[in-house]
């Protein structure tokens, strides 16, 4: 419990990249995805392309913003001819994808294998 005058922490994420399936680069989410790193999360989305897969089995919380985001890079992706999925999402950690009905229309997978093997 924080004392008077305290200020809670600020969110941190972590972002790491790895390629998987040849020129696919793999994302991987370890935090919070809000308004306080957005930036980060957006720079790291564009550095990586246009065949993505997007891990976010670490996502602790997700909000709007980070969802427009990832909403942008699908479809960047496929405008470009690029492969894009996401995996390891969570309904509790990403309420935002079934509240706005993305999660019917966005291609999530179970987990990298699964999610090569439909991009391949």
């Amino acid at each position: 419990m924080m004392s008077a005058g305290e200020t809670p922490a600020p969110a941190s994420v972590r972002l790491t990249s790895s390629t998987a399936g040849g020129d696919i680069v793999v994302i991987t989410v370890d935090g919070v995805l809000d308004a306080t790193t957005r930036q980060q999360f957006a720079d790291h989305l564009a550095q990586a392309g246009t065949s993505i897969i997007l891990d976010l089995a670490g996502a602790t919380f997700m909000d709007s913003r980070a969802l427009g985001l990832i909403i942008h890079h699908w479809q960047a992706s496929q405008a470009a001819g690029g492969k894009f999925a996401l995996i390891g999402v969570d309904y509790r950690r990403a309420k935002i994808m079934w509240i706005t009905g993305l999660a019917k229309v966005l291609p999530l997978y179970d987990d990298l294998d699964a999610a090569l093997a439909a991009l391949a």
